[in-house]
């Protein structure tokens, strides 16, 4: 085994687990059913929690989704998270029935846009403490804080990330809610490591919930997330990791499983990442499938462009495929190609370039124009 000198952060309880304070790293997962639909939501919280997750993430995006929430947690004994999306307000409906809550900074700004960010925060601590749950601060790679992000150049996309997680653990600090992590995520490994080990030498107090957001399907996923984990939790930095992998709902207990996997390698002296990617190659990031999913189409279509593209593969070119309005428009726009999926069409962008809307049997062709255009343009 490898001594790992890890950071001493304070401890945050999630349920029953307490993450930081030199605890064993917790794996993590999220579901992919619709929210709605209580019994096949239940089924998969259950395949994760047997799978060994310490936590599983639940997306709620309406009233609805919260009264579904309440019934799932009446059928479950997992550690459950919630996912709050563009409305903040649902923290009242969700907190009493789990043990977390995630929010993004960025999608503070999508309803009442006349409220400072700070009232919204305080609502949701607030709310936090009075039913017993922490907080994770969720900071994206393609959804930062719209005004951190206008001070910066645009080829600089750590450091709006890293000012905006700092500057909401400052203000939780100051509201005396001490009960929360913070997660900074790319589908760069390389600026995962760089936003963390930053995030860390500022404040290593706050214990880190460490990913690759879209980091595709595996094998590639897996590798890409090993390099980013190699490096931090290598250094001590990581008190809870989510491996986020494009999987049919059948399979997701597999991201627990690679995630274990991982950390018991690290701990072991295993590393197996720096001679299995290459860097310079065709990247492909896909988000992991989760409930926002629009259409459950995406996940075979993410299986589809990678088999499509592998006459590309010695191309540095990055195609992003997503699966919903949340981190599609966004989360695309750093890609040469992207695909973002709605219920009907798929939307085709090069950079932020919007390039058209296509049905689903219809993308693959439009796809691979663009693909070969852009390949000879590097000729």
């Amino acid at each position: 085994m490898v001594k790992i000198e890890r950071n001493q952060t304070r401890p945050v309880r999630i349920g029953s687990v307490t993450i930081g304070d030199n605890s064993p790293i917790a794996v993590q997962s999220m579901t992919a059913t619709k929210t709605q639909d209580v019994d096949a939501t239940v089924a998969l919280v259950k395949l994760m929690q047997d799978a060994g997750a310490d936590v599983v993430r639940i997306a709620v995006d309406s009233k609805k989704d919260a009264e579904a929430l309440a019934e799932i947690r009446k059928q479950s004994t997992a550690n459950l998270s919630v996912d709050l999306q563009e409305n903040y307000r649902l923290v009242t409906l969700v907190a009493p029935h789990v043990d977390k809550v995630r929010y993004n900074p960025g999608h503070l700004y999508h309803h009442e846009t006349e409220k400072p960010w700070q009232e919204k925060v305080k609502l949701i601590a607030e709310t936090c403490r009075e039913n017993d749950c922490a907080i994770r601060v969720g900071v994206n790679c393609g959804s930062v804080d719209p005004a951190k992000k206008e001070k910066y150049d645009a080829a600089d996309s750590i450091t709006p990330m890293l000012e905006s997680a700092l500057e909401h653990c400052e203000f939780l600090d100051s509201i005396d809610f001490v009960r929360y992590c913070v997660s900074l995520k790319d589908s760069d490994p390389s600026k995962v490591v760089d936003v963390n080990l930053r995030f860390a030498e500022a404040r290593p107090d706050i214990p880190l919930h460490l990913g690759v957001t879209e980091a595709g399907m595996p094998p590639e996923g897996i590798i890409k997330t090993r390099i980013a984990f190699e490096q931090l939790i290598g250094r001590g930095i990581g008190d809870t990791v989510r491996v986020s992998l494009t999987l049919p709902n059948a399979r997701k207990g597999e991201e627990i499983v690679a995630g274990r996997e991982i950390v018991d390698d690290i701990y072991a002296g295993r590393v197996r990442s720096v001679v299995t990617f290459d860097p310079n190659s065709l990247n492909i990031i896909s988000c992991p499938s989760c409930s926002r999913v629009e259409n459950e189409a995406f996940v075979d279509l993410a299986a589809q462009v990678k088999e499509m593209t592998t006459y590309a593969k010695d191309h540095a070119i990055t195609i992003a495929v997503m699966g919903c309005r949340v981190n599609g428009p966004g989360e695309t726009d750093d890609a040469d190609l992207g695909l973002w999926c709605g219920p009907k069409v798929v939307n085709l962008k090069k950079g932020e370039e919007a390039l058209g809307a296509y049905p689903y049997d219809e993308i693959l062709p439009k796809l691979k124009s663009e693909l070969d255009k852009l390949i000879a343009s590097k000729a």
